[in-house]
């Protein structure tokens, strides 16, 4: 009997994935959960378990290729014999609808001729919905519920004041992707030109085409870039492309401003250097100076609710809950897994959760959960060696802590040259929302929470 691997549904708002890698190859025999690819999506890194012990016939999905959930992407046969291969334009099933249970990559259990022959059925369906559309420009506009998104492409559309009716989807039934979004903000005119602006509840907005106006203008052709000498052209990795469309998206969405402290951690730096040891002993985890940070901001986004909210429209959405982001670098680039509840965790509860994360994160272990619903995030830098930094908003939050490298330096104190740990902290705020004079408070109860702490470590 076949069984398919399919492309799970890694959360509801993700509605594709990318082959990273395929683990094993057409021949080789799997156990069950042993891991069979490594996906990546606009979520999260995570490894596929393979759903039988059998032998794997069939890959349908080569590497680097990005499909809709719930694609069949590989074969395992119990006899190791040819399996019928579903058409490449053929889903599986039709995509989970929003409320429903999200697929875990089990798979089918229906014999190969009946499954196809669904497969075949629904396909059609499908295609006849995708093809239909909308017969006139009323359907169109009254209608939005047919056009078929993800949440994070509503968000988008909604904070950019688009109509998704305009935004010509490539996914499974005229799905609008992520991807298909961002292609058409880019190709609107530059919003920062005054015919294109208007000042609503005191927000510069960029006035985009609607159905009834006039379509905008074809984008001028990039210039060729004359290149001199040997190059050497890499593609960009799923993760790396993931990376880059956020970090446009949020120069796009957030008036960035950057404040940058210089904060002495003489009190942190000795008691680290007391009890690291005694605190490995005790608990089997290192003692950092991540902690300290994170503690420190989460103490005062208590006093400065501001910073843990985020922009819908002209509503200010105050979070209850102050999930706290850290950045943890990769090899392959960039992921931020979230400590949930921070603000209900003492110093030794957000040492054991940082631990595990950074953890989870590196051995490609996280689940969607682990990197979703961050409220503040902090990025450190500083240890590679890096002095300060203005980093990007994570969207939809309104503000970043970078953390420079922690060093002795010469400073004075008391009108005398004294040595002393010192750090800069660097907050990138979302202008539309923080003034200066606030996020200029934050940092300084963030700078006396560090030069003055108190809290027990052991």
């Amino acid at each position: 009997m076949s069984t398919n691997v399919i492309m799970p549904q890694m959360g509801e708002s993700v509605a594709e994935g990318t082959v990273v890698k395929w683990l094993k190859k057409v021949g080789d025999r799997v156990e069950r959960d042993e891991a069979l690819l490594e996906i990546s999506t606009d979520k999260v890194d995570a490894e596929i378990p393979s759903p039988a012990a059998r032998v794997l016939t069939q890959i349908l999905v080569q590497e680097n290729e990005t499909v809709e959930v719930n694609k069949v992407l590989a074969v395992i046969d119990g006899q190791g014999a040819a399996a019928t291969a579903p058409a490449a334009d053929q889903p599986a099933e039709p995509p989970v609808a929003s409320g429903a249970a999200p697929s875990q990559g089990i798979a089918s259990s229906a014999a190969p001729g009946q499954a196809a022959a669904r497969e075949s059925t629904q396909a059609r369906e499908w295609a006849g919905r995708a093809d239909a559309g909308p017969t006139d420009t009323g359907e169109r506009l009254g209608a939005p519920h047919k056009i078929r998104s993800s949440p994070l492409v509503r968000r988008i559309a909604q904070e950019h004041h688009v109509d998704l009716a305009d935004v010509h989807g490539t996914g499974l039934a005229g799905r609008v992707s992520k991807k298909d979004i961002l292609a058409y903000l880019a190709a609107q005119p530059s919003a920062g030109t005054p015919a294109s602006a208007t000042l609503t509840g005191g927000r510069a907005l960029a006035s985009v085409a609607t159905p009834l106006a006039a379509a905008p203008a074809a984008p001028a052709p990039e210039p060729e870039i004359g290149l001199t000498g040997p190059t050497h052209s890499v593609a960009m990795t799923p993760m790396r492309k993931q990376i880059a469309e956020h970090m446009v998206l949020s120069r796009r969405t957030s008036a960035h401003v950057t404040t940058v402290f210089e904060v002495e951690m003489t009190r942190v730096f000795e008691l680290r250097a007391q009890q690291a040891a005694e605190f490995e002993r005790r608990h089997g985890i290192k003692l950092t100076y991540t902690p300290f940070l994170a503690r420190a901001a989460v103490e005062a986004i208590k006093q400065f609710p501001i910073l843990n909210s985020s922009v819908e429209g002209s509503n200010i959405i105050y979070k209850k809950d102050i999930n706290v982001g850290v950045a943890v670098a990769l090899e392959t680039g960039l992921i931020v897994p979230v400590i949930k509840h921070a603000d209900e965790k003492n110093f030794l509860g957000i040492a054991r959760a940082l631990q595990d994360l950074a953890d989870r994160a590196r051995s490609k272990r996280l689940s969607v959960d682990d990197v979703q619903g961050g409220t503040f995030t902090i990025t450190n830098p500083g240890v590679f060696g890096s002095l300060l930094g203005t980093p990007i908003i994570n969207q939809p939050q309104v503000a970043i802590l970078g953390v420079g490298v922690i060093e002795k330096r010469a400073v004075v104190r008391n009108d005398a040259i004294a040595i002393r740990p010192m750090v800069y902290l660097s907050l990138s705020f979302d202008h539309r929302l923080i003034d200066g004079a606030v996020a200029d408070q934050f940092m300084g109860r963030i700078q006396s929470n560090l030069e003055n702490w108190d809290e027990a470590v052991l």
